[in-house]
């Protein structure tokens, strides 16, 4: 008896092993949270995973008809070949390894101020790079970006209104996380086409999307067009649109707005009491004549929106990253907003907020100072990074007329002018034959488009449709002009045979 019990008993732990082993794992996409499932990033999608594919058979030895992925799906200059600026990655040099400055002989390989920048930055914190700051990001960044906002506007910038972040897009999440409410209708306005960073938040913390769409004629804003679908919005829906995002200059269209948009989109923020993101990362990228930048704060402020009275009619976030312009510090991972008519309870608030994560990347933050304070007249770096600056911000504008110029000679292709950013997002009127193909393979059309041209020309696109345009006959694309100068034409011919291959296939 005492056998046979030994034998039962063995035989249930066996087959408690096996439906251990059956039963599903903890955490699987059938049971992953939902909201992750569901938000995208059409930046890096399907496209961009095919084109590493592709990369890896390359390196293999499978041929192609072209010799190498040509990534033109994301702003990302460094990795495109573009060389950082040299005072700033001096001063992060001797900030990461302060012993180099006791070095005898250190002025013969840094230059004089970049040394004493450094100085300054490692004598307001003890440790600096390698201790966590303040959560809100160091005060001596903080005191450069505040000088650097009361220049540009002509109007007073406090710090304690300022929070560094890891890039523009932790900043974002800040705010956004503050905005929408648990179990709530809460709106967000946003621009299609549009940043898809905003969409896939929205989607995380259960915020409703509400797209407004912009003029294509010049990519501009309807205040009119706005007031009618918040009006929508909240009679057919319920909606509570709570805030307004604006990208200017824009991302993906390359448009930059008017001050009378600027104004338009102000009154209406205040009548409507939304709170206003102003998403300015490429303030520097401006290449049209005609245009140029002008802040949101600036105009918030010309039109008498102050905050120095207690003044909390608007309330305006204000965004920046190293990431953009000419600096092109990417990795680096630095950015800041400013936040305008907030009162010390919000912002203690959203300072708990950034607390979770202790503090943005010390590098960054440093990086975002000397982005903000760059050499001055008299100093020793002066020269070289003026013409630097200068260089890299002429060849963007060349690179820039030069695909627009050649998205306007292709069939079926129209092209905006591309006035500031990094970005073209041209119109493609495809043949009918395309639309089934998509169909049938079961994508949108421009996702087809960009699948095709990756495969047949090794360019990587991002459809229109990730940025919330439409996608049928007539679709969008976005593209940069980041490659380098000497490497743009070859550029252009890929595009240029692959999208005649395109289109001979599909008449």
């Amino acid at each position: 008896e005492s056998d046979n019990f030994l034998q039962k008993a063995k035989f249930i732990m066996n087959y408690a092993k096996r439906l251990h082993h059956l039963r599903s794992p903890t955490l699987s996409v059938k049971n992953l949270n939902k909201d992750v499932l569901e938000c995208s990033y059409a930046v890096r999608g399907p496209i961009l995973d095919a084109a590493m594919k592709i990369q890896e058979e390359i390196t293999k030895g499978k041929s192609y008809p072209f010799k190498k992925i040509v990534s033109l799906n994301i702003g990302n200059p460094q990795a495109l070949g573009q060389i950082p600026l040299t005072f700033p990655r001096e001063v992060l040099s001797l900030c990461i390894n302060p012993t180099l400055i006791a070095k005898a002989n250190i002025e013969q390989f840094f230059e004089e101020d970049a040394i004493e920048r450094a100085k300054k930055y490692l004598s307001t914190s003890v440790g600096l790079l390698g201790a966590y700051s303040n959560s809100q990001g160091l005060q001596v960044v903080r005191e450069e970006i505040a000088e650097f906002i009361s220049k540009r506007d002509g109007f007073g910038s406090d710090l304690k209104n300022i929070f560094v972040t890891n890039g523009a897009s932790d900043s974002v999440k800040l705010i956004l996380q503050c905005l929408i409410r648990k179990d709530s209708k809460d709106g967000i306005l946003t621009p299609i086409p549009q940043y898809p960073l905003y969409s896939a938040l929205l989607t995380l913390f259960r915020g409703q999307f509400v797209p407004y769409s912009l003029n294509e004629d010049n990519w501009s804003i309807s205040a009119e067009k706005l007031a009618q679908i918040i009006e929508s919005e909240r009679e057919e829906r319920g909606t509570i649109i709570r805030a307004i995002c604006v990208i200017n200059p824009g991302n993906p269209t390359g448009s930059i707005l008017s001050e009378n948009d600027i104004r338009s989109i102000i009154e209406l923020a205040v009548e409507e009491n939304l709170v206003v993101i102003a998403d300015e990362v490429y303030q520097e990228n401006i290449y049209s004549k005609d245009h140029k930048f002008t802040s949101f704060k600036k105009i918030a402020c010309e039109m008498g929106f102050l905050v120095e009275s207690g003044d909390t009619r608007l309330q305006l976030v204000s965004l920046h990253s190293i990431s953009k312009g000419f600096t092109g510090e990417c990795g680096l991972r630095g950015g800041y907003m400013e936040l305008h008519g907030f009162d010390e309870d919000v912002k203690a608030q959203i300072y708990k907020l950034a607390s979770i994560n202790l503090c943005s990347n010390t590098v960054g933050q440093v990086m975002v100072g000397l982005m903000v304070n760059p050499p001055k007249v008299g100093d020793k770096s002066y020269g070289k990074y003026c013409a630097e600056r200068n260089d890299m911000l002429s060849s963007l504008n060349r690179r820039s007329q030069a695909l627009y110029s050649l998205m306007n000679s292709l069939e079926g292709v129209t092209c905006n002018s591309i006035d500031g950013a990094l970005y073209a997002f041209p119109k493609l009127t495809v043949p009918r034959k395309a639309v089934e193909m998509a169909q049938q393979q079961n994508c949108t059309t421009d996702q087809y488009y960009c699948m095709e041209m990756l495969q047949t020309s090794g360019v990587v696109l991002v459809p229109g449709s990730g940025f919330g345009q439409k996608s049928g006959n007539e679709i969008h694309i976005r593209t940069t002009f980041l490659p380098l100068e000497k490497d743009f034409p070859e550029v252009l011919q890929l595009i240029k045979s692959g999208h005649q291959s395109f289109m001979q296939k599909h008449a």
